[in-house]
């Protein structure tokens, strides 16, 4: 008896360990402003946090459960927080300027983002259900937006920052178009 949908399809060929070199890096950096919006915004954040590790120190002094080497000098806390947050402020935006890249082709967006780890996302311009530009406060000074992709999937959503305010609209205005034309042509 023969199976009413059909003939099975082939089995796939067996995988193949994957390369480091397996995927390209996309075609277009982000802009060389994104380094400064990224120190800045790193900077922020150490200040935040060194001033929360002085605000602390002021009451280290009366508590009697910490060790009497640190009660006796509570510059530690905010010093101890300077020396272990400050390498990443320093390393952190230029590392992620290497690595943040994106290519925009006929069918799919490309974008690979991170640090310490690396994402990489493909968004298939046909599932794209919006497209927004935003720009925070640190973006606005230096004329930088960043473009989110939007999907039904979160897995298939993405976020390309540090582009250049005019990339980023043109980009933004070039994927809704892409978006509609394929959605146009599907139905």
């Amino acid at each position: 008896m023969s199976d009413p949908a059909g003939p099975l399809p082939p089995s796939p060929p067996t995988a193949r360990p994957v390369s480091r070199d397996a995927l390209r890096a996309p075609a277009h950096q982000v802009s060389r402003h994104a380094i400064t919006l990224w120190f800045i915004e790193g900077i922020t954040g150490f200040i935040i946090m060194v001033g929360g590790a002085a605000l602390l120190s002021l009451w280290v002094g009366s508590w009697t459960w910490l060790p009497d080497w640190l009660t006796a000098r509570p510059w530690l806390v905010p010093l101890a927080t300077a020396l272990v947050l400050l390498p990443p402020v320093i390393i952190e935006p230029p590392l992620r300027f290497a690595v943040h890249r994106w290519e925009l082709s006929a069918d799919v967006v490309y974008a690979r983002s991170g640090w310490l780890s690396r994402e990489w996302v493909f968004v298939p311009v046909g599932r794209i259900q919006t497209v927004d530009k935003a720009q925070g406060w640190f973006e606005r000074l230096l004329g930088l937006a960043t473009v989110e992709i939007r999907t039904a999937s979160y897995a298939g959503s993405s976020t390309i920052k540090g582009l250049d305010y005019e990339v980023a609209a043109r980009l933004a205005e070039d994927l809704s178009h892409q978006a509609q034309q394929l959605r146009d042509d599907a139905t």
